[in-house]
């Protein structure tokens, strides 16, 4: 992956548009001090240049899919000579029960994060699917129960601390 530099402006306008992707360009524009104009171009820039890859909301979905099924899978793989990992990684995303897939250090090669309608279905898609793939040497499923932090947003109500007070 070859580096894409980005100067103060742009940086500010990525940073924006992480945080509120449905910020108007009029908004931005005067975060930045820059004109309107100016802000689309570089927002356009980016979009060519598949440095902004889309736009998203963050949706509570633990509280609308109530018996939605999430795991995480770590995988351990053997690398295929010249291409490494990528294949085998590329083989995981194409499933659409995958929303995620990462190259890690340590233990385990990649980790698969999965969605399901219950429990049956993500662990047939770890035996049938994921475990018969060629360069897959083992799995090991961890199933999430609460989420309670997700990128960088609080998903749990935030009560009063509980904590006792300190009294002098």
């Amino acid at each position: 992956m070859k580096p894409y530099k980005v100067d103060e402006t742009g940086d500010r306008i990525l940073e924006i548009l992480h945080k509120n992707a449905k910020a108007e360009f009029d908004e931005i524009a005067k975060q930045v001090n820059a004109p309107i104009e100016t802000v689309k171009k570089y927002i356009k820039r980016f979009e060519t240049d598949r440095i902004i890859l889309g736009y998203h909301t963050d949706i509570n979905w633990q509280r609308v899919h109530l018996h939605e099924v999430k795991a995480l899978i770590e995988v351990k793989v053997i690398p295929e000579r010249k291409v490494g990992f990528d294949s085998v990684a590329e083989a995981i995303f194409r499933f659409p029960e995958v929303t995620s897939v990462y190259l890690l250090s340590g233990g385990y090669d990649l980790l698969v994060q999965v969605e399901g309608e219950n429990l049956r279905e993500v662990a047939l898609f770890v035996s049938e699917k994921l475990a018969t793939i060629q360069g897959v040497q083992s799995t090991v499923s961890h199933f999430l129960l609460k989420k309670y932090k997700e990128d960088g947003v609080i998903l749990v109500d935030q009560s009063d601390s509980k904590r006792l007070p300190i009294t002098p």
